[in-house]
């Protein structure tokens, strides 16, 4: 009954208008839900490249670990066998003085060119084991200082796992509250992690 400037509504026409605004509800919760969802696949593709570098890191760290212990074994073994030459070298050293008492104790001249014989030979072999005394010594400082790099470097691997870690962390509470800047937190720990590991490999 349109005709004295009004419309009655039927129970048809209700019917439409509430399915139209479902509609039109329904597409906002689309688009609201898309772009959840869309923050949701980010955070946890960053969360599996941060995993996966952090398991990379997490074993580089134990690696250096593993090679500072067996390159300190090598020092003490070096030091070792310095020590095993440096006893040798006071062995020598007493024959040599024992020989040069019997020496000038000596009345006979072929007894004195004898011991004077023995004392140059022991001179001789001291030399040559205190060279060799040296150049062990010289290799264990030299696996010392293999040895704390190594360690160095598993420091550095320790730092940027536990940093990707916390990212890890971050990106967990950031999916639960949806706050942004936990969102930049996340990115920047993850960032800063990467940095860490980079100056391990740098050996920096």
């Amino acid at each position: 009954m349109s005709g004295h400037g009004f419309h009655v509504h039927g129970p048809h026409d209700h019917e439409l208008e509430h399915a139209a605004q479902g509609h039109d509800a329904g597409h906002g919760d689309d688009h609201g839900h898309a772009g959840g969802k869309s923050m949701t696949n980010q955070i946890a593709l960053f969360t599996a490249i941060i995993a996966t570098v952090g398991a990379i890191f997490g074993y580089m760290g134990g690696a250096t670990q593993a090679n500072a212990g067996l390159y300190k074994n090598n020092a003490a073994i070096k030091k070792t066998e310095a020590s095993n030459q440096w006893n040798y070298f006071q062995a020598k050293s007493t024959k040599q003085a024992l020989a040069e008492v019997t020496r000038d104790l000596s009345t006979k001249a072929e007894d004195k060119d004898k011991y004077q014989a023995k004392v140059e030979r022991y001179e001789k072999e001291k030399a040559e084991i205190k060279d060799k005394a040296d150049a062990l010594e010289a290799q264990a400082h030299e696996w010392d200082e293999k040895s704390e790099e190594q360690m160095h470097l598993h420091h550095r691997w320790a730092q940027a796992t536990t940093v990707l870690q916390i990212s890890i962390a971050l990106a967990a509470i950031a999916l639960l509250t949806k706050k942004k800047w936990l969102e930049w937190a996340m990115l920047g720990a993850g960032l800063a992690g990467v940095a860490v590991g980079a100056l391990a490999l740098l050996h920096i």
